[in-house]
């Protein structure tokens, strides 16, 4: 296909409707607008044209009636024109020369072959037939007995500036029948809108009341099926929760149990004692990474707030550790979102940056588009590109350049509260070496 071809084609197919809802109006407006194009014509043909036929033919008559003396009005000589309208002045006719025909109207009269037709058939001779639009519509023939004369025939009863029962019938049918389509498209539709806003839902983790089960038998299949699955889903849900809350909360019981007990110990002991205590901080910091990505945030009232206040908390915060935590702020509005966890957001990327870092890292704010972001710097050995997406799953940790230190979770957390204030989250390669974590979040 030539290439001028395909942009004609994607061009038309960005015109027509994407959705069900436009497609189905479309769909029925075409199919009635062809019903009344068909019906139209219908009515043009077999009612209206043999009614103008009716007249011609009548109009016809007349005028072999006004020649049938056999008079010879070949000249234009104004008594004779006179004689002719004396003769069918009664029958609302006028004869006129070629000038007063014009000087009457006949130049803006339009000419009608087929009826010039049917009358030169009628009149046994080469006929004109025009029609002109005044105060009432004028039928102007030039009849063959005398081809210098014009005779107007006025057709009081049909006037075409008036809107005729027909043209007002067809458009009252026609906007009935397309707000009758666009009433029957939109009840059909409601059903998958109210289904696509449920699914929309779920996918953010909420799980709405079973949807009512209404429209045609396959939607209410569909519907029915979707509150099944939408039902195991919360029930998955939950006991995953229970599940990850109970874990955590039993096992932080012998942990306590274990650190009391090292505490007790001799001081020949003493790096037994580091190395226990050490384990134990370790687990009970990946239980409190388990206990955040089970923690649902959606339902927090969310309020505005600057990113860059949240920098300053965190570089605070951090100002005890060993290494260099430069900051650069730029000017940014506040914006709607939930700050305690857009700050674990920002705890644990500098958290990952100090450990997998060389001890520099460097934290900025900025404005791009419709979008204030943040991002955070390390000069450690960065991470494969091809592999970055992956590392936001839950428990996938990062390649042995990074090492593989703690649960997994870091990352998946940082992603799941990102997505919920429907931001952006990617990790790039420094090109001096070392990470950029980059998260956007939406001004609006």
């Amino acid at each position: 296909m030539p290439e001028s071809a395909k942009l004609v084609l994607k061009w038309w197919q960005r015109l027509l409707p994407r959705n069900a809802f436009s497609q189905t109006v479309v769909l029925i407006g075409s199919l009635l607008l062809i019903n009344q194009l068909v019906s139209y014509w219908s009515v043009a043909v077999y009612f209206i044209k043999p009614s103008y036929e009716q007249i011609n033919q009548l109009i016809a008559r007349q005028i072999n009636i006004l020649f049938v003396d056999g008079v010879d009005v070949g000249r234009e000589h104004l008594s004779m024109v006179d004689a002719l309208n004396a003769k069918v002045r009664h029958d609302g006719m006028t004869v006129y020369n070629i000038k007063q025909a014009r000087e009457a109207g006949l130049d803006s009269a339009a000419y009608y072959g087929f009826l010039s037709e049917q009358m030169s058939g009628y009149l046994g001779g080469e006929a004109e037939v025009r029609f002109s639009q005044g105060e009432t519509l004028n039928v102007w023939i030039r009849p063959p007995q005398a081809p210098t004369l014009w005779i107007k025939v006025p057709l009081t009863s049909i006037n075409e500036s008036d809107l005729s029962p027909l043209t007002l019938y067809l458009l009252v049918i026609g906007a009935l029948s397309v707000a009758g389509g666009w009433l029957f498209a939109r009840k059909q539709n409601k059903p998958l809108k109210r289904l696509q806003k449920a699914a929309f839902a779920v996918s953010k983790g909420q799980f709405p009341d079973p949807l009512p089960l209404s429209g045609s038998t396959e939607i209410v299949e569909v519907t029915h099926a979707f509150n099944q699955m939408a039902h195991s889903m919360k029930q998955l849900e939950q006991d995953r929760a229970l599940l990850m809350a109970g874990i955590s909360h039993d096992l932080r019981t012998p942990l306590t149990r274990i650190r009391l007990a090292s505490e007790m110990m001799v001081e020949d002991d003493q790096y037994l004692k580091d190395g226990i205590v050490g384990d134990i901080e370790d687990m009970d910091a990946i239980i409190n990474q388990f206990i955040a990505y089970i923690r649902n945030d959606e339902d927090v009232e969310r309020e505005l707030f600057q990113v860059n206040q949240l920098i300053q908390e965190i570089s605070q915060q951090e100002s005890h550790r060993t290494g260099v935590l430069d900051i650069d702020l730029g000017e940014c509005p506040a914006i709607l979102i939930h700050p305690v966890a857009i700050k674990r957001v920002l705890s644990n990327l500098v958290e990952n940056a100090f450990r997998y870092g060389n001890g520099w890292v460097k934290i900025s704010s900025f404005q791009q588009g419709v979008f204030v972001g943040f991002s955070v710097e390390d000069d450690g050995p960065g991470i494969d590109e091809d592999a970055a997406e992956t590392l936001f799953q839950p428990f996938t940790q990062g390649d042995s350049a990074r090492g593989s230190v703690g649960s997994g979770l870091g990352l998946a957390i940082i992603k799941r509260i990102v997505d919920r204030h429907h931001g952006k989250v990617k990790l790039i390669n420094r090109p001096q070496g070392g990470l950029i974590a980059k998260v956007l979040l939406p001004k609006k």
